[in-house]
């Protein structure tokens, strides 16, 4: 469908350890549990309330899954960028279809980004090639000669 957009993006915090399986084809996927909160002061009472969203995140590409495998942890803050999938399967125990939404995080313009200590930026690009910014000071001007763009 032409002038259609699914782009999802999601700053929140890991609420646990990333999940590292591997796919039938040999390659891994990385799922993670991602909850973003949003707070308010109810009018009647002036009282602090809070609602906290759970995301399912997907990442595919290899390179990626790996530097998730590594580096993120429970509580680890992260900015996501990716494209919101369906998918359904049938439960074998019990014959029913069932369905999982998820954030999937592969191919052109997908990325995600560590918050907080180490302020890592991980993209994965049309190529499936990853790249890894460092935007700390020091070593900023080291990834001068090597970012692609």
């Amino acid at each position: 469908m032409a002038g259609s957009l699914n782009k999802v993006l999601l700053i929140g915090r890991l609420g646990a350890d990333p999940e590292i399986k591997e796919m039938v084809n040999g390659k891994s996927v990385a799922r993670l549990s991602l909850a973003t909160s949003q707070s308010w002061k109810d009018k009647n009472t002036g009282e602090k309330k809070e609602k906290t969203e759970w995301h399912r995140i997907v990442v595919f590409n290899e390179g990626l899954v790996n530097v998730v495998k590594q580096y993120l942890k429970k509580g680890a803050q992260i900015y996501v960028e990716g494209q919101i999938s369906t998918r359904k399967w049938k439960d074998e125990s019990t014959g029913q279809d069932k369905y999982s939404t998820e954030v999937v995080i592969q191919g052109y313009n997908s990325s995600l980004t560590m918050l907080g200590s180490g302020n890592s930026s991980i993209s994965s690009n049309q190529d499936n090639n990853q790249s890894i910014e460092n935007t700390s000071q020091a070593s900023q001007n080291d990834l001068d000669d090597e970012i692609p763009f």
